[in-house]
């Protein structure tokens, strides 16, 4: 049987979700407490990679069990021995095909920025010591709306077949001191937030325009576009599937 893990993660200590050889990520930790709870190596597979720093607050992934499992136990259970910066909110019992990461048909991601410095908020938020003329920074993200080849805000060699994204979403929400992001696209590519994020910083320091938004995305050109804003201000917030795929 094939089942859903609903989690959410503060991304602080961890070199971001992959497995990888020499640096401790959210999937070894989870995979290393269900195959203990299950009593058996299990493998998961996740909804997305987010990088070192990265946080988030609901993200999928699917395992396979050949035996049943009651999910409310399964979740108590992980939860015990689980760190404290890992939490499954929920376990959903799904179709045997369903699949965490290509089933998905919308995530959403938010960045955070501060104007004001606080202790409390170095690990999850951007400290900005200058203000931002918001106003162009919203005039900007709608102009996202009216594209769909994103290379020039992607890492570089990332092994994608295509760069295109539909996204759906992409404003900005000021809030006494704190200024929040939120975009949502069908899928998104590597470093994608966060070399958008920088870029309309720069477009609400006037150091950019939208002309040079649409510019820098025709080009293609990650060169072109503004620079790249820390991890630890971005969230995974939402990844969305199609209903058909639940059986609870």
């Amino acid at each position: 049987m094939r089942y859903f893990l609903e989690l959410s993660y503060n991304g602080t200590q961890y070199h971001g979700w992959q497995r990888q050889p020499n640096a401790i990520s959210i999937q070894e930790v989870l995979e290393d407490s269900l195959s203990t709870v299950l009593r058996t190596k299990t493998d998961i597979v996740g909804a997305g990679r987010t990088d070192t720093g990265v946080h988030a607050k609901q993200i999928m992934a699917h395992f396979d069990c050949d035996s049943e499992i009651e999910p409310t136990r399964l979740r108590y259970k992980l939860n015990s021995i689980l760190p404290a910066e890992i939490a499954i909110k929920k376990v959903h019992v799904v179709k045997n095909d369903a699949h965490a990461r290509f089933d998905a048909i919308s995530r959403s991601y938010k960045y955070y920025i501060t104007f004001v410095k606080d202790p409390f908020q170095i690990n999850t938020s951007y400290y900005l010591k200058k203000p931002l003329d918001v106003d162009l920074m919203n005039e900007a993200a709608k102009l996202l709306l009216n594209y769909t080849n994103f290379k020039c805000f992607s890492k570089s060699k990332t092994d994608v077949k295509t760069y295109n994204c539909t996204i759906t979403e992409a404003f900005w929400i000021q809030d006494n001191n704190q200024l929040v992001f939120k975009i949502s696209a069908n899928r998104f590519l590597r470093n994608m937030v966060r070399a958008i994020v920088g870029t309309l910083i720069e477009i609400g320091e006037h150091k950019l325009n939208t002309e040079d938004l649409e510019r820098i995305i025709k080009s293609e050109d990650r060169s072109q576009a503004g620079y790249s804003v820390p991890a630890h201000g971005l969230y995974l917030t939402r990844v969305q599937y199609p209903k058909t795929i639940y059986i609870s």
